[in-house]
């Protein structure tokens, strides 16, 4: 790809670019499965000709299906699913006849390394929450699930494969459930971004959550235990808060390399006051001692960030962190542009 003209992303090795004309082709390559895009057809269709010098491949056409990610174009804009994956896990599992429920996790529900379960076929619980995990590149509603029953892939028991089984009977509610991409107005780059404290039985650890989004349209999503303790509430949100502040950069600097430059301060929306009030704040004080390197890396982006106030109710970061209420959840989840094409009307 050098040889021909093209540059390696330094912000996502398997995306390569050229630009040429004010115009930009890209190509992103996953082992021998590759999809080209871009706004310049000549370029395409010469990157395909040298491709196919060098390689035996074939032109599939318009992209409708990749790793299993299948790609569908409406009037609304572009939608990305993963239905018959889904469709064939719970065939594999015989949960087809299952009766659906309305969340991933039940309401209320904690999972830890209880000694006194029942033992459980581990292989079949690490195969079972790995077919999972691959849900989760179109499945933001699966997030928090499967951060917690990946947790215990070497210390299971019969609740965690209960839990396993229920994710199930929620995909058979909605197995074409996925994400639409809006042609928007706009350009705003935003993240919400909540925590928990001391959420995992077993560690005490917390657990942080981030949604971003690139013109109103959800892009990046995470759901990940902190990797130490935190001491408080505000501390656990403080650390969730750099985390954020990470993938904003990163998107930031991927868009900068295809072409697009982004000027407005982008958002970082998170309703812990006090968190937000140590983020504005430049004075060092021995309250933050214990958080002075996420302080001073917020600090040091605050002319490209801003952190502005938002209420409870709006942040939809929260199922990233906790289970919360079906109907909460089910809110939530219009708020982030996730639909069900397939679903009757």
């Amino acid at each position: 790809m050098r040889a021909f003209g093209y540059r390696q992303s330094n912000w996502d090795h398997t995306l390569f670019l050229k630009h040429r004309d004010g115009k930009v082709t890209a190509l992103i390559v996953y082992v021998d499965d590759m999809i080209v895009t871009g706004n310049d057809p000549a370029e395409q269709a010469a990157l395909k000709n040298y491709l196919s010098t060098e390689f035996e491949m074939k032109d599939l056409g318009s992209l409708k299906y990749f790793l299993g990610i299948e790609v569908s174009r409406c009037k609304s804009g572009i939608f990305l699913s993963q239905r018959k994956y889904v469709l064939d896990l719970l065939k594999e599992t015989g949960m087809r006849t299952c009766k659906p429920v309305s969340t991933p996790l039940a309401e209320g529900m904690k999972l830890g390394i209880d000694r006194t379960q029942g033992s459980i076929d581990k292989g079949r619980y690490q195969r079972l929450v790995g077919r999972l995990m691959y849900l989760g590149h179109t499945r933001p509603d699966l997030a928090h699930a499967l951060s917690i029953i990946s947790q215990y892939m070497h210390n299971t028991g019969e609740k965690h494969m209960s839990a396993v089984m229920r994710i199930l009977s929620y995909l058979k509610g909605s197995p074409g459930k996925g994400v639409l991409f809006r042609k928007n107005r706009h350009f705003k780059i935003e993240c919400y971004m909540d925590a928990d404290w001391a959420g995992s039985t077993n560690d005490m650890r917390s657990t942080s959550g981030y949604f971003t989004f690139v013109g109103g349209n959800l892009v990046t999503w995470r759901s990940k235990k902190q990797n130490v303790v935190s001491r408080s509430n505000t501390e656990a949100e403080f650390r969730g808060m750099a985390l954020g502040i990470c993938e904003l950069l990163w998107l930031k600097f991927l868009l900068q390399a295809v072409g697009v430059n982004h000027s407005q301060p982008m958002k970082l929306f998170c309703d812990n006051k006090v968190a937000c009030d140590i983020a504005h704040n430049p004075v060092k004080h021995d309250r933050t001692k214990h958080v002075e390197v996420d302080r001073f890396f917020i600090k040091e982006d605050n002319k490209v960030i801003e952190v502005p106030p938002i209420g409870m109710d709006d942040q939809v970061a929260d199922i990233l962190t906790k289970v919360v209420s079906s109907n909460k959840f089910s809110r939530f989840l219009d708020k982030l542009g996730m639909c069900d094409i397939y679903a009757p009307t």
